[in-house]
C-alpha cells in the first residue's frame, strides 16, 4: 500500500470514530475528526500527485472514504437529532443509488470512467459545509452561525436537499441512457 492509500484508510477508520464522539456528544472530537478527515483527503490526493503514486485501489478507497464519512457523520448527527431525519435518509439513498448504477454497469461488463456531474461536486461542498456548520458551534463555544437573519444550518439543509434532489435526478438520468445505449437491461 502506498503512503496516500494508507491516509485514506485511515481516514475511513476515523468514521465510527467520528460517528462515536457525535453520539456521545463528544462534538470537539467530532469536529476534530471531520477536519482532520478534510484536511487527509487533501493531503493523500496532493502526495499522489506530486510523487505520481496513484493507484487503482486508492481510485477506489478515496470516493468510498469520503462517502463513508459523509454517511456516517450525517446518520449520527440525524440520530442526535442535529439534521433532519429525512435529508440523512435522501443522502444515503442517493449515493445507495449511484453504487448500484455502477455495480449494475461493471455486472454488465460496461467499462465506465467516473467523471463525476458538477451538480455532484457542489453537493459535495453543500454536505461537507451543512456537517461542519453543524459540528462547528458546540465544538467551538460558538452561538448558531446567522447570515442576514437566516440561521445558516437552515440555508444548508434547503441547499443539500435541492443539491441532492438534482444530482441524484441527473445521475439517474445518465444511469438511463446508458442503459439505453446498452439496449437496455437484460
Amino acid at each position: 500500500m502506498s503512503v496516500p492509500n494508507i491516509i485514506t484508510f485511515l481516514r475511513i477508520l476515523a468514521v465510527p470514530a467520528a460517528m462515536y464522539m457525535i453520539l456521545t456528544g463528544r462534538m470537539e472530537w467530532a469536529f476534530a475528526l471531520f477536519v482532520a478527515a478534510g484536511l487527509s483527503d487533501a493531503l493523500d490526493g496532493a502526495i499522489a500527485r506530486m510523487f505520481r503514486a496513484r493507484t487503482v485501489l486508492g481510485g477506489y478507497l478515496d470516493p468510498l472514504a469520503d462517502k463513508a464519512l459523509i454517511v456516517g457523520v450525517y446518520v449520527a448527527l440525524a440520530w442526535v437529532g442535529t439534521i433532519p431525519l429525512w435529508l440523512a435518509m435522501m443522502v444515503i439513498f442517493r449515493d445507495i443509488m449511484i453504487i448500484g448504477g455502477v455495480i449494475l454497469l461493471f455486472t454488465l461488463k460496461e467499462t465506465l470512467a467516473m467523471q463525476p456531474l458538477y451538480i455532484s461536486k457542489v453537493n459535495t461542498v453543500v454536505q461537507i459545509a451543512l456537517a461542519a456548520a453543524v459540528l462547528a458551534p458546540p465544538a467551538l463555544g460558538l452561538p448558531e452561525i446567522h447570515l442576514y437573519g437566516w440561521e445558516v444550518v437552515d440555508v444548508l439543509v434547503y441547499a443539500c436537499t435541492v443539491t441532492t434532489v438534482l444530482s441524484g435526478l441527473l445521475y439517474a438520468r445518465r444511469g438511463a441512457l446508458l442503459f439505453n445505449r446498452l439496449g437496455g437491461v437484460p
